[in-house]
């Protein structure tokens, strides 16, 4: 994918920063990682803000202090720890919090923080929160936030620099007494900008890589995405909370992707990837309401790239949640065809007749993928929304009938695609699949539920359309199909794997479970729920 960041002008930029970076930064589970050196270096940097209140621009002082290690070997993964993000108010900030009924406050921040190596960069979201602060009757106002932060992985031997850039402050008052529902209405998030004369431009601290094992060389990696369930998925987080994962799940490989019995699942030479281009395997069930039963679709690969989180124009501003909206799209590939792999299904066809059919899904045209994230101000819990809209055509290869196989011809599929009920059909008219998912994540846990990033369950319903072109000779054998298959009501249930960026790979190390194999195919198998 291209470029995952809000188009937001300068002076909003705060909020931009945290949103706008990569969305596998934006939905990052806050999850330690053990530093690699036993020596530590502590940083404790006071740096100048300016921030954006309903008042007007305020200069805040944010201290930022941390222990980080030494150095680290490239390859490594590790995590800051004992980070604290205290934000100093001055009186006429405190001001716009003062009322009758307010008493105390908290806060929760998110702190952009850029991580260079040599040329290469990315970006890492600091959250915190603060416990309830007592509101002073005059004078500045500081709130301390604690929190994990994302794990590093340098992926070379030169110093990794971690540089301070833009905060979001969010703040909600409590009011004097327990009336209510014991908490008052919170504002909307504070952007805060670095000063431009903030020293050294916020550098915070460089720890020195020095070369780790063979194969660790390119861009130093960003922070690890959240599970996608309460169980987290590869790719969430140390190895020791990985103990709970599924015995059903497929073996992955520890290095190169060979061997795994799906099929191989990566960019080439004539579709190179960008920086932030994905891959992943999809797999899952659809039922055949007319037989009574699901056909298993194997793991496919699908191809992403391209689009951007955007600030929605063509909506009021949300007071109480920043909303961002993602345009992507994508492409199954298999062999070089924008397809699923064969897959044979067998049903007892009329409740007597056992029929075997082997089938392939084709992509007839974009597979579109649109996800909306709200984030509340107040505590930064997050709700994202995806559809996925995809036109598939389903052509049978094979057939046998009571065990005597018939000559379908090379031409025999659904007349047109498998279609959904589109919940908006003026934006999306035509026929097309249409998968939904929908994924929670509240500060410093794990993704729940379903987003591109850290894949998830997406389920829909289709009607299958009527064969054509089965049969050879005189024999036609549409009318058979048709009324074996065809018709409203089929339930699908497909769940996609962790992402690989294969640009930004993300591997296996003894802390991290890997995104990625070392030939940067997606290192996460799923498996299929019904």
């Amino acid at each position: 994918m291209r470029a995952l960041r809000a188009a937001a002008p300068r002076p909003r930029r705060a909020r931009a920063a945290f949103t706008s970076t990569a969305a596998f930064v934006v939905l990052a589970a806050l999850i330690p990682a053990t530093a690699s050196a036993a020596d530590t270096q502590e940083v404790d940097a006071a740096l100048p803000y300016v921030c954006a209140f309903p008042s007007g621009p305020v200069p805040a002082t944010v201290r930022i202090s941390a222990e980080f290690p030494q150095r680290t070997r490239a390859g490594e993964a590790f995590s800051p720890t004992g980070v604290t993000t205290a934000v100093e108010l001055p009186a006429e900030a405190v001001a716009d919090l003062a009322g009758s009924d307010v008493a105390e406050v908290r806060a929760v921040t998110a702190l952009a923080v850029t991580v260079a190596q040599d040329s290469a960069t990315a970006t890492a979201i600091w959250r915190g929160g603060s416990g309830p602060v007592p509101l002073p009757a005059s004078g500045p106002l500081t709130l301390p936030a604690t929190g994990d932060v994302p794990s590093v992985t340098g992926r070379g031997d030169g110093d990794l620099a971690f540089t301070a850039g833009d905060l979001a402050l969010g703040l909600t008052p409590a009011p004097a007494d327990d009336s209510g529902d014991g908490r008052a209405a919170g504002i909307p998030a504070v952007d805060c900008a670095l000063a431009e004369d903030a020293p050294d431009e916020g550098l915070l601290v460089t720890v020195p890589a020095v070369p780790g094992a063979p194969g660790t060389s390119g861009p130093p990696s960003a922070p690890a995405p959240g599970g996608t369930s309460p169980s987290p998925a590869p790719g969430s987080g140390p190895r020791e909370r990985q103990e709970g994962r599924s015995s059903q799940a497929p073996g992955n490989a520890p290095g190169a992707a060979a061997d795994r019995g799906v099929p191989p699942c990566r960019y080439g030479e004539d579709d190179p990837p960008t920086p932030l281009s994905l891959n992943a395997y999809v797999t899952g069930y659809a039922n055949v309401k007319k037989q009574k039963a699901a056909s298993y679709l194997p793991p496919s690969c699908v191809l992403i790239d391209g689009g951007e989180f955007q600030i929605p124009v063509d909506e009021p501003p949300d007071p109480e949640h920043l909303v961002m909206v993602l345009e992507t799209y994508g492409e199954f590939s298999y062999q070089g065809r924008r397809e699923t792999p064969p897959y044979g299904s067998t049903f007892l066809s009329f409740d007597f007749t056992p029929v075997k059919a082997t089938m392939v899904l084709k992509q007839t045209g974009p597979m579109r993928i649109d996800a909306r994230m709200k984030m509340r101000y107040s505590d930064l819990f997050m709700t994202t929304e995806t559809y996925v809209r995809v036109p598939l055509v389903a052509q049978v290869t094979a057939l046998e009938v009571n065990g005597v196989p018939l000559e379908v011809g090379p031409a025999c599929r659904t007349e047109k695609s498998l279609t959904s009920v589109d919940p908006d059909p003026a934006k999306h008219p035509g026929g097309h699949v249409v998968l939904y998912g929908k994924a929670e994540q509240a500060i410093g846990e794990d993704v729940v539920g379903y987003t591109l990033l850290t894949g998830g369950p997406l389920a829909g319903e289709v009607t299958i359309p009527a064969f054509t072109g089965c049969g050879t000779g005189d024999e036609d054998l549409d009318r058979l199909l048709t009324a074996s298959v065809s018709g409203p009501g089929n339930h699908i249930k497909q769940v996609q794997g962790q992402t690989c960026t294969p640009l930004v790979p993300v591997f296996e190390t003894p802390e991290t479970r890997g995104q990625c194999t070392e030939d940067l195919q997606p290192y996460q198998i799923p498996v299929a729920e019904r």
